[in-house]
């Protein structure tokens, strides 16, 4: 496999992995209609949908809803930002968001690696505990996963 200076990432076992490795994914520009898109589609709430109806909630504005933090955390982590063999596949784990999404946002993933659990029942996988938090272009974390991934153990042979 080739270094990740090679413009191909490589796909990283869960035997790649140590507690404290940091990942940072690409970017992702968020305006006004990307989230009223979102919102009309899946959480259609005043304060995702009209500006000005946003103006008078605990929003203050027009926002994102977390779910659509959510789904860009996601694609960002899958377009590189978390390199793992087998892909992100959730085992549990919690979400918070201490400050709202807004248009204008250009969002990206800080992710770190905190525990890393070996599986008791099968030697062929285990579980990586990764803590992303999803910032803006100011540094303010919009977004806090800490998930439990099912992850690939390296094969014996190689």
């Amino acid at each position: 496999m080739g270094s990740a200076q090679s413009g191909e990432q490589q796909e990283l076992f869960l035997d790649d992995l140590q507690v404290g490795q940091r990942f940072v994914s690409g970017t992702h520009a968020l305006d006004a209609e990307q989230i009223r898109a979102f919102a009309q589609q899946f959480d259609p709430q005043g304060f995702h949908l009209d500006d000005e109806a946003a103006k008078d909630t605990l929003f203050e504005g027009l926002a994102a809803s977390g779910w659509h933090t959510a789904a860009i955390t996601m694609k960002l982590n899958v377009q590189g930002g978390l390199p793992f063999r087998g892909g992100i596949v959730g085992a549990g784990g919690e979400l918070r968001w201490p400050k709202p999404t807004r248009p204008g946002d250009v969002l990206h993933v800080e992710s770190e690696v905190v525990e890393i659990t070996p599986s008791r029942t099968n030697p062929a996988r285990g579980i990586a505990t990764v803590r992303s938090e999803t910032r803006n272009q100011k540094g303010e974390v919009v977004q806090v996963l800490t998930a439990k991934l099912v992850l690939p153990r390296r094969p014996a042979s190689g």
